[in-house]
């Protein structure tokens, strides 16, 4: 292709990790030059055009160094021109043959530099190359390119074979270095959409001074008191004006895709539109509280988004971003979604009151990782014993002594207690009316939990040892009927904002976070292991970004809903204390929580305790498929522990996890060492689990579960009245509206079940665990063929937990809300996308 005059803006000016493409001319071509064919695709931005003649691109060597320098040998240009367009699922796409000429003795292509002198960006998405002999060379790009105006260098790409760091081709090395040190940057300065940089910050941007000292929030992470997992820097002033910023500094190549981001929004409009705009206009009703449990149901009504016309009240104005207010009202006044009733109420709108389904709900539900096997009865905190006592509970024991029930591991609690009482006094300062909660239930016969007793205490000074506890009882009619179910939905107050806060956003997308800034800044894309968790980190950094500016910030959506109000970030940072990394594979966890046995005879060297426990059964399996390909995969690149040991950018990674991106747990013994195959295996197994199957478990059945707000309030506004009380006369008078003024006010429950209804929706360009974007995602195929047996292995995983579901015996897989177990089902065979609330499917990474 004689393509120089095309491309005669190029600059003369080339190194290790070019500023700009080298410029070759046309009598410095060979006599008899080869030529390599080839093709780039590029996906068009809403608006954009393509680069069309103002891109070009050159290869490099692998194998043959340019004498002048210390990488490979560089083709001469080719621009991009005459591009077919296309159209996919709504989107342009354009791919562009090119015909690059190469010396004779050129070598095998290994990477490409591409230069964008367009005005815009453009999202290459694929490039593919053959040489002379018919070897095809695929490079899976999927990344944004900027204008070289903007970021004074070109953008180099490398093919999809993997190379561990002392195997790499002698003309990738100097590449392979440069490249990851161009993404470390220098920790200064306000990043810009089009810098590629990835460095660490502490959660600083939490708080809003400007707003006043109500808003000011604790730094946290890299203090004792205080200490977080890191996220990524931004360099943006951490004071700020605005409620809600969706355009968070993020590195390109983290951001969701135009589609998705549109996709995000519009859900988000449409929830707003529907729950929360009548309810808006509603504050002007007497009455802040539901009326009936009718008027809750009426919430998911297909007509309500007519209710809302006119002016948006002020506290309407607080929640919405400016610029979106004008679309959230027009919203308000098209039915062209139908928000379905929650599970939990679909069948019988009345079985989330049941004892068996307040039991069902911790072995099935959105926190299943809470509950555990009790070790001493009555049960013992850190400063005292519990106030429950064998009379409380002995009678109800299905004929078991107490002591045999504990011989028998079948006494189980869902402990919310010793870790809230230092917090309850500043908690029920704001309004609020918290307890710290103990539940104790009973394993029958049937694997069904049976609830025991519910003990919740309160402080009554400054000083935590001075607290005040009750203990209630299953009750199946009359005034202790309604204490009783007063008392679970105290505890299920508890188990929300545990869950929002410590299962969910601390356990999952908190603390993977720092493993992504270090996988970009340690391990080359060339690294297997780099290739291997690429899929598990798509869009989690720009969903924290997110969450950061509308979720756990000063005064948002968090705050808002759950009792923990503006000190629930600093109470996720106190939980942060105890997590330990090791802890975090599945089998470490079931067995710490006594919920399985350890089993050095079975693959997962756990045996659950009792196999009706649906989290904790599919979880296994899913959890051993995850480690057999990561240990499959692992036996194709490193032969024994010293190749381990021998890997610079892997001890790099992991040490930078360890004393950076994790760096307030730096001293803790726990830690992997890193000097062996296990330990490598291990830690990308635990890794691959925290973002696929254990995210999936505690997001995607949060509209079933929460999205109706009687079955699992995230706050309580009056604790239990006790008798005697004006509070008790009130009670007594109609115990269905103090349980209803008890809940969360209307608009702070409406606002819950749109988030609800946002978090639990599966997007359209989903990408599932057993899938990758591409079938040419590595050029290997022994580890192709390795994914397929991971594929195989979830797929018959998927027909386990249809065959669980469908038996009769197996009672914990639906409950008495008939809603059958599938949030770890892997969906890795789907065929057409499967966008919306589906309770099901396990995504590659935490995406939402």
């Amino acid at each position: 292709m004689d393509s120089h005059h095309l491309c005669s803006s190029m600059h003369d000016c080339f190194s290790a990790a070019p500023s700009r493409i080298s410029k070759t001319s046309l009598q410095d071509r060979p006599a008899n030059p080869y030529i390599i064919n080839g093709k780039v695709v590029i996906e068009h931005s809403p608006g954009l055009s393509g680069p069309g003649k103002s891109a070009s691109l050159q290869l490099y060597s692998s194998t043959e160094l340019d004498p002048n320098s210390r990488i490979g040998k560089l083709s001469e240009k080719a621009c991009l021109r005459q591009g077919k367009s296309s159209k996919k699922d709504g989107t342009k796409i354009t791919t562009y043959k090119i015909k690059l000429h190469v010396d004779p003795g050129f070598g095998n292509p290994g990477a490409f530099v591409i230069e964008n002198n367009h005005k815009h960006r453009f999202f290459l998405q694929s490039a593919t190359l053959e040489t002379p002999e018919g070897k095809v060379i695929h490079f899976d790009c999927r990344s944004w390119v900027y204008p070289i105006k903007k970021t004074n260098t070109s953008r180099v790409f490398f093919s999809n074979t993997c190379y561990l760091p002392s195997q790499t081709p002698a003309g990738l090395v100097e590449l392979r270095r440069k490249e990851l040190k161009s993404l470390r940057g220098d920790g200064t300065g306000e990043r810009k959409e089009w810098d590629r940089i990835y460095d660490y910050d502490v959660y600083d941007d939490l708080g809003n001074p400007d707003k006043g000292p109500d808003h000011v929030r604790p730094v946290l992470g890299g203090s004792d008191s205080h200490p977080y997992p890191r996220r990524g820097r931004t360099g943006c002033p951490t004071s700020k004006n605005e409620t809600i910023n969706l355009d968070t500094y993020v590195p390109p190549d983290e951001r969701f895709s135009p589609k998705k981001l549109s996709e995000f929004i519009a859900n988000a409009i449409q929830a707003t539109a529907h729950f929360l705009l009548p309810e808006a206009k509603s504050l002007s009703h007497d009455s802040s509280s539901f009326e009936s449990f009718d008027e809750i149901r009426n919430l998911y009504s297909d007509n309500r988004s007519q209710v809302m016309r006119g002016t948006i009240t002020e506290k309407m104005k607080k929640l919405v971003p400016a610029e979106l207010i004008k679309q959230v009202t027009h919203a308000s006044k098209q039915d062209h979604i139908k928000f379905p009733l929650p599970q939990i109420i679909r069948d019988n709108e009345w079985a989330w009151t049941e004892d068996e389904e307040f039991g069902h709900q911790m072995l099935a539900g959105t926190n299943p990782m809470r509950i555990q096997s009790l070790k001493v009865f009555p049960p013992r905190g850190r400063l005292q014993y519990s106030s429950i006592r064998k009379s409380d509970v002995e009678h109800n024991l299905d004929g078991l002594s107490i002591e045999q029930a504990m011989n028998q591991w079948r006494i189980f609690i869902l402990d919310h207690h010793d870790y809230l009482l230092p917090f309850l006094g500043k908690i029920n300062s704001e309004g609020v009316c918290a307890y710290a909660s103990r539940a104790l239930l009973f394993l029958r016969e049937d694997a069904t939990l049976k609830p025991l007793a519910i003990e919740l205490s309160y402080p009554v000074s400054s000083d935590i040892n001075e607290m005040e506890s009750r203990v209630f009882l299953p009750a199946k009619e009359g005034t202790d009927r309604a204490l009783w179910q007063l008392a679970k939905a105290h505890v299920a107050a508890n188990d929300s904002a545990y869950h929002q806060l410590i299962s969910h956003w601390l356990h999952t997308h908190a603390v993977v976070e720092p493993f992504i800034i270090a996988t970009r800044r340690q391990l080359s894309v060339m690294h297997p292991v780099h290739r291997l968790l690429e899929p598990h980190f798509k869009d989690t950094m720009h969903i924290n970004a997110l969450a950061r500016s509308i979720l756990i910030n000063s005064g948002g959506i968090l705050e808002k809903t759950l009792f923990t109000c503006k000190f629930s970030m600093e109470l996720s940072s106190e939980l942060y204390k105890e997590w330990r990394f090791d802890e975090q594979a599945l089998p470490s966890d079931l067995v710490k929580r006594r919920m399985a046995l350890e089993d050095p005879e079975s693959p997962t060297e756990a045996q659950i305790l009792f196999q009706d426990y649906p989290y904790g059964l599919d979880g296994l399996d899913v959890w051993l498929a995850i480690d057999t390909w990561v240990k499959d995969f692992c036996d194709l690149f490193y032969e024994d522990d010293d190749s381990v040991k021998s890997d610079t950018e892997i001890q790099g990674w992991w040490s930078e996890i360890r004393n950076v991106g994790h760096g307030d747990k730096r001293n803790e013994t726990w830690w992997y060492q890193m000097t062996t195959k296990t330990d490598l295996t291990k830690t990308l197994t635990t890794l691959i689990w925290i973002s696929s199957a254990l995210h999936a478990s505690v997001n995607f059945g949060q509209y079933a579960y929460a999205g109706y707000p009687p079955n699992r309030p995230t706050r309580c506004r009056k604790f239990i009245p006790e008798e005697g009380t004006m509070e008790f006369a009130e009670f007594l008078k109609d115990p269905d509206k103090y349980f209803l003024n008890m809940l969360p006010e209307r608009f702070e429950a409406t606002l819950g079940i749109a988030l609800m209804e946002v978090l639990s929706r599966h997007t359209s360009d989903e990408v599932y665990l057993g899938q990758r974007p591409t079938s040419e995602w590595i050029d290997n195929n022994e580890v192709k063929q390795k994914f397929e047996k991971f594929i195989e292995s979830l797929q018959e995983i998927e027909k386990q937990v249809m065959e669980r579901n469908q038996d009769s015996k197996l009672k914990n897989r639906c409950g008495p809300i008939k809603m059958p177990y599938r949030l770890l089902y892997p969906d890795a065979t789907k065929v057409e996308f499967r966008e919306g609330i589906t309770a099901k499917g396990i995504p590659n990474s935490v995406s939402i």
